[in-house]
C-alpha cells in the first residue's frame, strides 16, 4: 500500500491535518493506535451515558467578524461553518487563592482589567504594559527559554498577582515546573484571557464525528487499532511505516502528532534532548442529580484555585497534590442545551511514578483512585458547598489512564517540556505537529496540524 501522506495519531491535531490535506489530495491515511479517535479529547461510556475526556472548555473564542483570530482561521482552513459547531461562550470563570484574593475573568477582557485595577491598583499600569508586550510578541520565533515569571514580576512587582495570573495558564498548558517559557505564556494568555473560552453545544463525540465526516467525504481514510511499530527510513529519508501487525505501508510524507520522544522512539533514535520532568494530572468526574444546587451553579464555568501560601506547579512527592487545581462545571456555558445531569470535575497535579508503583497491585491502585476522589471532594465542597449527597456516580482517571489510552509518555498531557516550534526533527519528509510543536489547547493543536501541512507538505504534493 502506498499513500502520499500518512498521519500518525488520530487526535485533533492529526484530524485537522488530515482534513486540510484531503481537501487537495484525497488519498490521505490517518493511523490511530487505539480503537477510537480523539486522543486526549475523546469519550467513553459509563453508568449508561457518555463521559467526555479533555473537552471541558475550549480556549481561543472569537466572534465571527474577527477574521484573524485562531478559531476563525481554523474554520476557514477546514471549510467548517460556525453553525455546524453551535458555539457557546463561558459564563465567567475565577482564579481563587483561598483566604487571600480572587479574580474574575470572562470572554470580555475588560472584566479582568477592572478586577486587577480594583484589587491590585499598584500593578495596574504594569499590567497594561504587559498586555502591550503580549500583543506585540511573536511566540513562535526561535528563541532560548525566557522566564515568563520573571517578566511578570518585572511588570507587576507583586508575587500574589504573578502567581494568580500564571495559575490558569499553567494548568491549561504548561509542561514546565513552576514557570513558563515566555512564548508559551503569550499563547496561553491570549487564548484564555484575551480571547476566552467556549464549547460546542454537542459532545466531543459530535465534534469528532463532524471532523471525521468532513475528512472521509473528501476521500481520506482512517484506520483505528493500527499502532505503528517502526518508521522506516534510509538516512534522513522516510519511506513508510511498519505496523504492529507486521504490515508495511509506504508513503511520500509522514506527519507525526504523537509527540517528539514518542516519534523518535519509532525511528529507533534517541533525541539527545535533556530529559525533564513530565507533569501528570488526576481528574475526578462527579455526576450529580439534575436538581442539585451548588454555589456558583450557574455563574462560574471554571475555578482555578490554590490554598497554599505560594502557588506550586510541580510534580508532587505524593500521589496527588490537593493544594491547587481546577474545578470545572461543564454545563455552565451561555445558552447551552439542557442536560439531565450536572457535573463537577476536579483536576490536580499527580506523580506518575507513584501511581505506577501502585499498578503492580491492582487492589492498591483501585483503592488509591477511590481515595483520590474522596480527598478531592471536600476540596471542591469548600468552594462549591456540600454536594456529596447528590453524587450519583463518580470516576477518576490518573496519569496511567492517560498513558494507556493516548500513549503519551508518563501520561503527560502537555508532552515534552522542550518544544520544536517549526516541526522539523531533522528528516526530509517527516514533520512533527501537535503539543510538542508548542501549540496548546484544542484550537492550537488543530492549527498546529494545519500549519505544518500548509508549510511543508501541501507544497510538495
Amino acid at each position: 500500500m502506498h499513500v502520499p501522506l500518512l498521519i500518525i495519531g488520530g487526535g485533533l491535531s492529526g484530524l485537522a491535518a488530515a482534513l486540510r490535506t484531503a481537501r487537495f489530495v484525497p488519498d490521505v491515511l490517518l493511523l490511530e493506535k487505539h480503537s477510537r479517535i480523539g486522543g486526549l479529547n475523546s469519550y467513553y461510556y459509563r453508568n449508561n451515558r457518555l463521559f467526555e475526556t479533555g473537552l471541558h472548555a475550549i480556549t481561543n473564542y472569537a466572534p465571527p467578524k474577527v477574521k484573524n483570530a485562531p478559531l476563525n482561521r481554523l474554520l476557514r482552513q477546514l471549510k467548517i461553518k460556525r453553525s455546524e459547531l453551535d458555539l457557546h461562550e463561558q459564563n465567567q470563570s475565577e482564579i481563587r487563592f483561598l483566604g487571600r484574593e480572587s479574580l474574575l475573568f470572562s470572554n470580555n477582557f475588560s472584566l479582568l482589567e477592572s478586577q486587577i485595577a480594583d484589587k491590585f491598583p499598584a500593578s495596574c499600569q504594569g499590567f497594561l504594559k504587559l498586555k502591550e508586550l503580549i500583543e506585540q510578541y511573536d511566540p513562535f520565533k526561535p528563541l532560548p527559554f525566557i522566564s515568563a515569571k520573571k517578566i511578570l514580576m518585572e511588570h507587576l512587582h507583586d508575587d500574589l498577582l504573578t502567581d494568580m495570573l500564571l495559575c490558569p495558564l499553567m494548568y491549561y498548558g504548561s509542561s514546565i515546573e513552576n514557570d513558563m517559557d515566555l512564548g508559551q505564556f503569550v499563547i496561553m494568555f491570549k487564548a484564555i484571557f484575551l480571547e476566552g473560552m467556549f464549547r460546542p453545544g454537542g459532545t466531543i463525540k459530535d465534534l469528532l464525528d463532524l471532523l471525521q465526516k468532513h475528512y472521509t467525504d473528501h476521500g481520506g481514510s482512517i484506520r483505528t487499532q493500527a499502532g505503528v511499530q517502526r518508521i522506516l527510513h534510509s538516512g534522513n529519508r522516510i519511506h513508510g511505516v511498519l505496523l504492529s501487525n507486521g504490515e508495511e505501508i509506504l508513503c511520500d510524507h509522514i506527519l507525526s502528532t504523537i509527540g517528539s520522544e514518542e516519534t523518535f522512539a519509532l525511528l529507533d533514535k534517541v533525541s539527545g534532548y535533556k530529559i525533564l520532568p513530565r507533569l501528570g494530572f488526576v481528574e475526578t468526574i462527579f455526576e450529580l442529580k439534575e436538581d442539585s444546587t451548588l454555589k456558583h451553579s450557574h455563574d462560574r464555568t471554571i475555578i482555578f484555585f490554590n490554598s497554599a501560601d505560594r502557588f506550586s506547579y510541580q510534580q508532587p512527592q505524593t500521589l496527588v497534590d490537593f493544594k491547587s487545581g481546577v474545578i470545572c462545571m461543564p454545563q455552565n456555558f451561555q445558552n447551552l442545551p439542557g442536560v439531565p445531569f450536572k457535573e463537577v470535575r476536579t483536576t490536580h497535579l499527580a506523580n506518575y511514578s507513584e501511581w505506577q508503583n501502585l499498578q503492580k497491585e491492582n487492589n492498591s491502585y483501585s483503592s488509591a483512585k477511590e481515595e483520590t476522589a474522596l480527598s478531592s471532594l471536600p476540596v471542591a465542597e469548600k468552594i462549591l458547598g456540600n454536594f456529596a449527597q447528590n453524587i450519583v456516580y463518580h470516576d477518576t482517571f490518573t496519569p496511567l489512564t492517560i498513558e494507556r489510552y493516548t500513549s503519551k509518555i508518563n501520561g503527560a498531557i502537555y508532552g515534552n517540556p522542550i518544544k520544536i516550534k517549526n516541526g522539523d526533527i531533522g528528516y526530509d519528509n517527516l514533520y512533527l505537529a501537535g503539543t510538542d510543536q508548542g501549540f496548546l489547547g484544542i484550537i492550537g493543536s488543530m492549527l498546529s496540524g494545519v500549519s505544518i501541512v500548509n508549510q511543508h507538505i501541501l507544497p510538495r504534493l
